[in-house]
């Protein structure tokens, strides 16, 4: 019949080794996945932002083009 182990061991040796070299490098890859994704979104947002600012300056063109035009064609039928 084997013997228990003695519980007087010091305590580092009754917890299993720990490899630390394996979740430093997940830690390294995840933090650098989410500053990679913050990074992204922040061009993103500035790229909306300009894209709402192309389209409504192309908008506004278009009404002030179509104005005009309506105009024009309202003083040419009326003869104003």
């Amino acid at each position: 019949m084997a013997r228990p182990e003695r519980l007087d061991l010091p305590l580092d040796r009754l917890e299993p080794p720990v490899d630390t070299t394996a979740a430093v490098e997940h830690a390294y890859r995840f933090h650098r996945a989410k500053r990679r994704v913050r990074d992204d979104r922040r061009l993103r947002q500035r790229y909306a932002g300009v894209r709402f600012a192309f389209t409504l300056a192309l908008l506004v063109f278009a009404f002030v083009v179509l104005s005009l035009t309506i105009w024009n064609e309202i003083q040419r039928a009326f003869g104003l």
